[in-house]
């Protein structure tokens, strides 16, 4: 109940006030009670809870009756505290609290934090002291362990931690602004500091429907790997414990010692896991060891588990921004950014249409439309420039566009795959400006050079594609790689039929029956057709994917 505002309390007599209607309580009596100031003293903020004296442990429930004032969650227990929500000056504060009782019932008594002025502020002030007047309950027990992580799995734990979304704590969910108590689907996580004497300390809780494990994480990017991370899991034996891991991508997390973590509560009921659990570690990542007052990336995942052990998550989200735990607020999971879908499309359109086509024509119609001319030169080398300059005017676009958005340099494969692949596609027109005649003795040295850079262009080009879908696309089921290799396996398919109708060909001119001739003639123009249709299918079923993410 003290302020964190860096300062001591004030140890001398207060002119605030708390009062009850009643001196004795049972379980489910309303009991009004009033926080007021005397003479012209006013309060600006306040807490109010219900205790057992001698305990910290709330009891009960709030409903505000009057002022500006604000129901919140204190020790897991849903509006078990009153607290201000604004700072205009007040001289009085009523609320109504409805009494529930322990297994073995004492006197109670409420208690209150008044804040004059941000340095001055009186902390867990008393009321006159309660007795209990019922008889002695018989209440199922519920076992918490708040120093180990390890929960109880009672299915009357229940953790409704929406109260001081925005005020108080920092709250990230899916959807936006869901409430697990009445929505089954939601995903919830929120974090709330503290500064106590000895250092600050978070509160984290979460909740969500899983078969195995939620977890969270910071990071210094929206996707997974060199993030600190904390996991609630559902052991084999019912019960749910807190892990501390060190994610590195697409693998098992590396385990980290606990450190020091405590307050830990959880349970599993109706297949929602719940967990909270107070933390003093470090946030640490591969390019930080920070306190709770640096800015980072939340990440939330959540899915089965095997044996008690994590497996590959069912679904995961990002925060949109990033964002202070310290600072409350909050906040919706984040859309794929439209750079990077519109990077992903196009480059996906410069390589699996315009590309390939162009490599085909150069490649397998050469020879057939030799003969049509149109602006002084052959069909299929207008047709061939045409597609190849285009693919490097997009791959170009595609590529200042994911620069501009990401403003430095991410790491991994896919940035290195992705810039040769840019470097090579400017050099191959470059070298075609300056080749020799056709007729010039050395023209094959342009002709083999022409042809592999092209060939080590697709290849790299097919692996700048795929590792990039493997950032983009974190499902289980990985959707958009199965599409991409379906796309490699069938223009590998035509290739092959292209280089038989190359033969056919070939021998087709050696015959002399005009049929045989005719035949091959017709053969690359319908594979062309059906080969871009395919195409045209397998690049819309990508587009259609990126465009949902």
């Amino acid at each position: 109940m003290v302020p964190g505002h860096g300062v001591s309390a004030q140890t001398g007599s207060s002119k605030y006030t708390i009062t009850s209607d009643k001196t004795t309580y049972k379980d489910g009596d309303k009991i009004t009670v009033r926080l007021q100031s005397t003479g012209s003293t006013t309060f600006k903020g306040f807490l109010l809870q219900a205790r057992e004296v001698g305990s910290a442990v709330t009891l009960g429930s709030f409903t505000v009756t009057s002022g500006p004032a604000q129901l919140l969650s204190c020790g897991q227990r849903p509006n078990s505290a009153v607290s201000h929500s604004s700072a205009v000056k007040k001289t009085a504060i009523t609320a109504t609290w409805t009494a529930s009782v322990s297994k073995a019932p004492k006197p109670i008594e409420f208690r209150a934090t008044f804040v004059q002025s941000y340095s001055t502020f009186w902390v867990s002030l008393s009321s006159p002291k309660l007795s209990y007047s019922g008889v002695l309950p018989n209440i199922k027990s519920i076992s918490v362990v708040t120093t180990a992580p390890v929960v109880s799995s009672s299915s009357e734990l229940d953790l409704s931690i929406t109260a001081g979304c925005g005020v108080s704590k920092v709250c990230f969910s899916q959807p936006l602004k869901c409430d697990p108590a009445v929505d089954p689907t939601c995903h919830f996580m929120s974090a709330s500091v503290s500064a106590p004497a000895n250092g600050s300390e978070a509160l984290f809780e979460m909740k969500g429907p899983a078969k195995g494990y939620l977890s969270f994480g910071f990071s210094q990017d929206q996707t997974m790997g060199n993030d600190d991370i904390y996991i609630c899991v559902l052991g084999t034996d019912g019960l749910v414990r807190v892990q501390h891991a060190f994610s590195t991508g697409k693998q098992k997390p590396n385990p980290l010692p606990l450190g020091n973590v405590s307050k830990v509560m959880g349970s599993f009921q109706n297949g929602v896991i719940s967990c909270s659990f107070s933390s003093k570690n470090p946030i640490s990542t591969q390019r930080s060891l920070t306190g709770f007052d640096t800015p980072y990336y939340l990440l939330y995942a959540y899915g089965p588990t095997n044996n008690g052990e994590i497996i590959f998550h069912t679904d995961s989200f990002s925060s949109s921004n990033k964002l202070l735990i310290s600072e409350p607020q909050t906040v919706g999971d984040s859309e794929m950014p439209q750079s990077i879908k519109a990077h992903g499309s196009l480059m996906l359109i410069a390589w699996m249409t315009t590309a390939s086509l162009g490599m085909m024509v150069a490649r397998y119609l050469k020879g057939m439309a030799k003969a049509h001319i149109h602006f002084g030169k052959a069909v299929w080398f207008l047709a061939h420039v045409s597609l190849m300059s285009l693919t490097v005017i997009v791959t170009a676009i595609a590529f200042i566009v994911i620069f501009s958005y990401a403003g430095d340099w991410s790491g991994g494969a896919h940035p290195v795959l992705g810039c040769l692949v840019t470097i090579l596609a400017f050099i191959q027109p470059l070298g075609a400006l300056f080749r020799c005649g056709p007729d010039h003795r050395m023209r094959f040295v342009f002709n083999w050079l022409h042809m592999l850079n092209a060939l080590v262009i697709k290849v790299l080009a097919v692996a700048a594609i795929f590792t990039g879908l493997l950032l983009f696309d974190q499902s289980e089921d990985q959707v958009l790689v199965k599409v991409m290799g379906g796309f490699v396996g069938w223009e590998a398919a035509f290739y092959l039929c292209f280089e038989l109708y190359s033969r056919c060909r070939h021998k087709g001119n050696l015959l002399p029956h005009a049929s045989s001739r005719n035949v091959c003639q017709t053969i690359p123009l319908t594979l062309l057709v059906v080969f871009s249709l395919g195409n045209l299918a397998f690049l819309v079923a990508m587009l259609v994917e990126i465009a949902e993410a």
